[in-house]
């Protein structure tokens, strides 16, 4: 009988002493935030609910158990961020997890369908707080120097000589044709998605090559959960970290406003509808919990793995798994 698992599908990815490194990093992570009086939290990978962001996929399974019969869809989390925020909103104050996300998507060097996140939410602060408070971890864990910080305009002024916040439809065609997309600029009618090919085709590859850069006040049409800020409403109090080429984490100003919340769910939805996606039901949880009442905070997503790939000094993420999705 011929057994279809080859003989070597058995190892582990990465190598044992590279994942000793990192649960020695990991307990360097719960140890920073211990001394910050930060408490380590567990949410449901599983949840009835899931993101309605367009560019995220998640993955679906039936739940067959008692009251359900007839089964019922779970969604694997492709964040903890929903569960959390209903903590925060409960009175938990400030709170981090490291736990399991998963999406369905690519899978290469840098992605794994499954992977590990680090997820925290500091009440009080705002998004250049908890930069700050995500620098000193990135020095402690990665060995970095201070991070440099660009506003998204700053960035697309300094690389691409063009202002994202007021160019029009047909500037932004010109400059994506300029990077070899003639086809794609001649009929996306779309700003974010011509403003993010512009983003990672000419910019990312230019930031955070020394020392990790933090681009700070996306355009508010990207603002997904994060607040619009006061000063200037064209912006949304969002933050994303990059270093040696990888974007590393994604962080907010939270949003706390349980109507706008469900005006950018419906919002989701319609343009998965208008590209042919699926809708996906909106989280009343997290809804009644911001209207309940989420206190002033600021949260952060942090690609374990990845910063584990560039601790090590590792080439791939798979190096640093103990088994990458080819062999689970």
């Amino acid at each position: 009988m011929t057994n279809p698992v080859s003989n070597n599908s058995w190892h582990p990815s990465a190598e044992i002493p590279v994942l000793k490194q990192r649960a020695r990093l990991l307990g360097e992570i719960r140890q920073f935030f211990a001394r910050r009086k930060v408490m380590e939290v567990e949410t449901p990978c599983l949840s009835h609910a899931t993101v309605t962001d367009q560019h995220l996929q998640s993955f679906s399974t039936r739940y067959t158990g008692p009251g359900v019969a007839e089964g019922k869809t779970l969604y694997l989390q492709t964040s903890p961020e929903y569960a959390m925020k209903r903590l925060l909103a409960a009175g938990s104050g400030a709170i981090y997890q490291i736990c399991k996300a998963f999406r369905n998507e690519e899978c290469g060097r840098y992605h794994n369908p499954e992977f590990t996140m680090l997820e925290w939410y500091r009440p009080g602060f705002d998004h250049h707080q908890l930069m700050q408070e995500l620098d000193e971890l990135m020095q402690m864990i990665c060995h970095t120097s201070a991070a440099s910080k660009l506003s998204y305009q700053q960035a697309f002024f300094r690389y691409l000589d063009l202002d994202p916040l007021s160019a029009d439809l047909q500037t932004l065609r010109q400059k994506v044709a300029e990077q070899g997309h003639r086809e794609l600029a001649e009929h996306e009618e779309d700003r974010d998605t011509l403003l993010q090919l512009l983003f990672c085709e000419v910019i990312e590859p230019q930031i955070g090559q020394q020392a990790p850069c933090f681009i700070y006040d996306f355009p508010a049409s990207q603002a997904a959960l994060a607040r619009l800020s006061p000063e200037d409403e064209r912006v949304a109090e969002r933050f994303e970290l990059y270093y040696q080429g990888l974007e590393l984490a994604n962080g907010f100003h939270e949003l706390t406003d349980a109507d706008e919340q469900r005006r950018r769910f419906e919002q989701d939805n319609l343009k998965r509808w208008q590209t042919g996606k699926p809708e996906k039901p909106v989280d009343a949880n997290l809804l009644a919990a911001l209207e309940h009442g989420l206190p002033p905070c600021a949260g952060v997503a942090l690609g374990i793995d990845r910063l584990v790939m560039l601790a090590l000094n590792k080439p791939a993420i798979g190096d640093v798994l103990s088994f990458h999705i080819g062999q689970a």
